[in-house]
């Protein structure tokens, strides 16, 4: 059966010279089942993987690969002005950076710089390209400007290395696709407190105990919300990411920062998800100065055990859904189910860290979900991105407490 969920919008897919040409046919077949409307833009280079009948053939109208064509008379403006969103599936390293510079230089590039609608770019290259700094410094530029970019994959290279740089699943393109054109406000009226990040707890002022959490899951699932409609404020640890659009930040460093800033935000909120990975142990003394190396004679550090702050929040619940997250390495049902049921959650997101494929720093995850009388629900690997949508929507199925009235009125201090 089609869907015809973007029925009555116009699609520019822009396809570029990479190897990964061919999937763009897929994409092709996805938008149009769907009920889109796709014009086919095509780099020089693209139709050497690619033969450009076989776009035609499958979107019903011809593509555009020159800009002095004559049957092709000023393509380059009216594409664009008729476009409801621009997808540029597979975009090599060479076509980022064109597009970051603003080099009009081929019929995609011109394209570019007449585009009132939204820009979809899936990079695809190869691993050490993707991760070169001049190729990240393109991706910020082109974030800054608002495009959005779904980042490559972890996997198989066509280099027969093994590394981030595969274009994104088409069904992760499609859902971004989807997201733009069709912003979801389901969560217009929720009040969504948030914590990300891991947690620092000092040894002295140059050293401390924390952990590889980046925060990426916790801030994916802020920009969720927002972009969804709700209020949001996010408790962060210390991260290099920066906030969300639509999001109120609060830093904090420690553990018992961490819990007087929930606290102080718990009663205003409808929801609250504990991403943050926050430190277990702490010293139990810390040192004003700097502990000289040769002052250490081999004495084991003593340490005890930082706030349970989601036990701790559990405890003060009256309305709230309460959403934590777990970070284990073996046996993540058995450990999960059992902070579950201790810490009285709705919800909670186990998964797993350590290894190639660990939830820490990574910007794909795949996790498992477990809520109470329910059986296990694990969900497949995907963008952090495209998980907190995931777990957004299972989250607002989720039934809230009435002992008493939430509060509406933000904390001021």
């Amino acid at each position: 059966m089609t869907n015809s969920q973007l029925a009555g919008k116009r699609v520019v897919l822009a396809v570029t010279g990479s190897v990964a040409a061919y999937k763009a046919i897929g994409l092709l077949r996805l938008l149009t089942q769907q009920g889109a409307t796709v014009d086919v833009v095509m780099t020089e280079s693209a139709t050497r993987f690619v033969a450009p009948l076989t776009f035609e053939v499958l979107s019903g109208s011809a593509v555009t690969s020159d800009l002095f064509s004559g049957h092709q008379d000023m393509r380059h403006l009216s594409l664009t002005e008729q476009a409801d969103v621009m997808l540029v599936a597979p975009c090599t390293a060479n076509t980022l950076a064109k597009l970051a510079l603003g080099l009009a230089d081929n019929v995609l590039g011109t394209m570019a710089l007449t585009l009132q609608c939204p820009m979809v770019i899936c990079p695809a290259m190869d691993g050490e390209m993707w991760s070169h700094p001049t190729v990240q410094g393109h991706v910020k530029t082109l974030q800054s400007r608002g495009a959005i970019i779904v980042e490559p994959e972890n996997g198989a290279l066509a280099s027969g290395q093994w590394g981030q740089g595969r274009l994104a699943a088409e069904e992760t393109i499609l859902a971004t696709v989807q997201h733009v054109l069709q912003p979801r406000r389901d969560w217009l009226g929720e009040r969504v407190l948030i914590s990300a990040g891991p947690t620092r707890e000092p040894i002295d002022p140059v050293r401390f105990l924390s952990n590889g959490s980046s925060g990426k899951m916790g801030f994916a699932m802020a920009e969720a919300a927002a972009a969804r409609g709700a209020e949001v404020v996010l408790v962060s640890g210390p991260t290099q990411l920066e906030c969300p659009k639509g999001v109120t930040r609060v830093p904090v460093v420690t553990a018992d920062e961490m819990l007087q800033a929930l606290t102080a935000r718990f009663d205003w909120a409808t929801t609250l998800i504990m991403a943050a990975a926050v430190g277990d142990f702490r010293a139990k003394e810390s040192h004003s100065h700097k502990v000289k190396k040769d002052q250490w004679k081999g004495e084991a550090l003593p340490l005890e055990r930082t706030p349970d702050i989601l036990l701790a929040l559990s405890a003060q619940r009256t309305h709230q859904r309460m959403i934590g997250f777990a970070a284990e390495t073996d046996d993540l049902i058995e450990y999960g189910q059992t902070k579950l049921q201790n810490k009285q959650l709705n919800m909670l997101i186990v998964n797993q860290v350590g290894g190639e494929h660990s939830a820490f720093g990574n910007d794909s995850n795949e996790v498992i979900v477990l809520t109470p009388n329910s059986s296990p629900s694990p969900i497949p690997r995907m963008l952090k991105r495209q998980l907190a949508d995931v777990l957004l929507d299972r989250v607002k199925t989720l039934s809230v407490a009435s002992q008493s009235q939430p509060s509406a009125s933000y904390p001021t201090s």
